[in-house]
């Protein structure tokens, strides 16, 4: 197999947009996993808001997409650098469900909600992986580790 490094350009553009809608439905079912959890099981976890009801979870989750797919259909349709930089955004707020264990450790969220915080964290970490390979792409970086030579 071929480092990354080591390919054209036009490699790597074909294999991280090969690679990015899977990424970004990876993403999209980890969050819906994650907040599907939390809406229904939204009393169990600890020293979440009581204010909080299952629409508002969901209707953080609707928000949450309608940015994802907002950042991917401008990608898909030749607004690639800001899709790239929504996508980006997107990815990160996956980091989000980490905040639960500033309200409780992790020892005091059973295991299937550990699973869904962290499945969620690290499907946004991949795409957030992909969408900056390919935005070094995209703006014609084409650095290598060594010494540039220039003549």
């Amino acid at each position: 197999m071929t480092p990354l490094a080591a390919l054209p350009v036009t490699a790597k553009i074909n294999r991280g947009s090969q690679a990015l809608p899977w990424v970004f439905v990876l993403y999209a079912a980890a969050t819906l996993l994650h907040f599907a959890h939390n809406a229904q099981f939204l009393t169990q976890y600890p020293h979440l808001p009581p204010s909080w009801s299952r629409a508002d979870i969901y209707g953080a989750w609707c928000c949450l997409m309608a940015l994802g797919l907002l950042g991917y259909g401008l990608y898909r349709f030749g607004r690639r650098t800001t899709g790239l930089s929504v996508l980006a955004l997107y990815a990160i707020l996956g980091f989000g469900g980490l905040l639960h264990y500033t309200r409780a450790p992790m020892a005091h969220h059973s295991a299937m909600m550990n699973t869904t915080i962290w499945a969620e964290a690290f499907a946004g970490a991949l795409l957030l992986a992909n969408v900056i390979m390919l935005s070094g792409v995209a703006t014609g970086s084409t650095r290598s580790a060594g010494p540039q030579v220039h003549r």
